[in-house]
Order: structure tokens, then C-alpha cells, then sequence
């Protein structure tokens, strides 16, 4: 069993290395008989490996795309090229690609050599990848712990510091990463506040996955519970046109609605703890995504940047003024 199962894995990565094998070629690769590739291939077939075979002068097997990805055979190159890969993109902050980036490191983790392991770590340390500016970094191996974590059901503790810059020591149990924006979040079961957390990984430090496990509970959707948890004193409705739904949620994040309108244009609403905040937000995103503002209210907003659009004008002088 062991051999035709080490046969099969060489037979796989043998159709994965071109596009077309004649039954012979494999025959002679593998030192078996062209009988026994037929009985081979099928078995692939049975284990959802799309094989084909043509018959004729310019036939034979080739592995096809399928209705499912089946497991694919690396080489420790190929593993160790993919595994750095899935940690840049992890941390990239791309819309709906960090997840999951994260999903396919943490699978990829649990069955990479040491020897490999060792290698993945070396080739990120020794490569920088330059910061951007408009968002905060995470390092990967935070996020691969974390992930860890989750996976295992294992406590967490940690130092986070706060919007306001208050540090405190937090022992909870994580359940999820999310991503929002550019930046990810742990939610969380916090014992001892007894309510449901999320934490920005970019405030955390300090962090030790312990070996303690807990039993998971059921949790609410963090999605929902995020939504419920926005009781902003400062709202502010917008009219804008001349970008999509799409591109004001990924650059102003999960705590704006954005509502496309039956003309084209977009009706955006935006909290926030105070008003000079989200002037500033707003303004500065808005102006970067080359959008207009139709209508803005209320009047608390509109004047912060009538205040502001004064200031900018008197600070860059007339025009020709150097």
C-alpha cells in the first residue's frame, strides 16, 4: 500500500511538471508497466484528479482543471516559495485576498517540514518589503500564531493599547481574525469584562499564545455585533458621484454605509466620536478617490471644511505665489 500510494504521489507530480505524458514516458519514469499506469491514472480519477487521456500520435495524459482543487504536490521550492508568498499577502491588506492568504499559510504550516520552516523564516527576515504609508503594519508571524490560536482554542494574552493611548494587560479567547480595510482585527471572548472584544493587531504587543485550551462557545457574527456597537454622537450623510460603492467602502472601511442611489450616485454615512476627525477623513479620502461631494450635512461638517478650504487657500498664496 505504501508503494502505490509513494507511486501515485511520483505520478502525480509527474502530470503536474507538463502539459502532456504518453502512457511509455510514465511507464518508464515510474519503472512499472503501461498496465499498471492505466490502474494508476484511475485511481487519480477516483480521488478527484481530473486526468485525461487522448489516444493517437499526439495523445496522452494530461491533468486537467476541475470542478474542485484536488491536493497538489510541491517540490520543497516550490513549498517554501508559496509559504513566503502567503505571508506577504497575508499582510498586504488587500480586500478579501488577506484571509484568505491566511487560511492557505496556516494549512500550509501544519504540514511544512521544520527543515522548510527554517528556510520560510530565514528568506522573510532577510526581505523588506517597503511600509506603506495610509496603513499600519502586521508582521506575519502574528498573524500565523494568532491564526494558531483559533485553530487550537487556545487562550491568548497580550498588551493593548487604546485609541487613547492607554495600555492594558488582556487574557482572552480568540475566535476569529477579520480584516477590514487595511487592518485586522481579533475577536474575542474577554472573561473578564464578559462581553465579546475585537482588538486591532497593530496595538497589540507582547503577545503569548499559552498552552491553556477552553471550549469553544457559540458566538454572535462579529460583522453584526460590530454594526450594533456604533452609536457615534457625530453623524454625517453624504451625496457623492464620480466613484463606485465599491471603492469608498474599501478606502473608508467598515464603519461608513455606503448606499448606491437609482441616478449613480452614492449616499454615505460616517461616524464618528468627533467632528474634526471625520472632517479631516472624509475629506482627505474623498479628495484622494477624485470624487464629488453633491450634498453634505450637517451643517457641523460643512463648515469644519469651509474652515479648513479657508485655511489651505491663505496657506498656499495666491496663484503664482512661490
Amino acid at each position: 500500500m505504501a508503494d502505490t500510494l509513494r507511486r501515485l504521489l511520483r505520478l502525480l507530480s509527474l502530470l503536474q511538471s507538463r502539459p502532456v505524458w504518453s502512457g511509455p514516458e510514465l511507464a518508464e519514469r515510474l519503472e512499472v508497466t503501461d498496465r499498471t499506469i492505466r490502474r494508476d491514472v484511475e485511481r487519480l480519477r477516483e480521488l478527484g484528479y481530473p486526468v485525461t487521456g487522448e489516444q493517437g500520435a499526439v495523445g496522452g495524459y494530461r491533468l486537467g482543471p476541475g470542478a474542485r482543487l484536488p491536493p497538489l504536490v510541491l517540490e520543497d521550492d516550490e513549498a517554501v516559495a508559496i509559504a513566503v508568498a502567503l505571508r506577504q499577502a497575508a499582510g498586504s491588506g488587500v480586500e478579501g485576498l488577506g484571509e484568505s492568504a491566511l487560511r492557505g499559510l496556516t494549512k500550509l504550516d501544519q504540514v511544512l517540514p521544520a527543515r522548510l520552516a527554517v528556510e520560510v523564516e530565514a528568506l522573510t527576515d532577510a526581505t523588506s518589503w517597503l511600509p506603506r504609508r495610509d496603513h499600519p503594519e502586521v508582521a506575519a508571524a502574528l498573524l500565523t500564531d494568532l491564526a494558531a490560536a483559533v485553530r487550537g482554542h487556545r487562550r491568548v494574552r497580550f498588551s493593548y493599547r487604546s485609541g487613547e493611548d492607554r495600555v492594558t494587560e488582556r487574557d482572552v479567547l480568540p475566535y476569529r481574525l477579520l480584516t477590514s480595510g487595511r487592518l485586522w482585527y481579533l475577536f474575542a471572548d474577554d472573561p473578564e469584562r464578559q462581553d465579546w472584544r475585537t482588538f486591532r493587531l497593530d496595538r497589540m504587543s507582547e503577545v503569548y499564545v499559552t498552552s491553556w485550551t477552553f471550549t469553544p462557545r457559540e458566538a454572535p457574527d462579529p460583522v453584526s455585533l460590530l454594526g450594533e456597537r456604533r452609536p457615534w454622537p457625530n453623524v454625517a450623510r453624504l451625496r457623492v458621484r464620480g466613484t463606485t460603492a465599491a471603492d469608498l467602502e474599501r478606502h473608508l472601511g467598515s464603519y461608513v454605509t455606503v448606499t448606491t442611489l437609482p441616478q449613480g450616485d452614492c449616499l454615505v454615512e460616517a461616524g464618528a466620536s468627533e467632528w474634526t476627525a471625520l472632517a479631516w477623513y472624509l475629506g482627505w479620502t474623498l479628495w484622494h478617490l477624485g470624487a464629488e461631494v453633491v450634498d453634505a450635512k450637517p451643517a457641523d461638517l460643512v463648515e469644519l471644511w469651509r474652515d479648513l478650504g479657508q485655511h489651505l487657500v491663505r496657506w498656499a498664496g495666491p496663484p503664482g505665489h512661490k
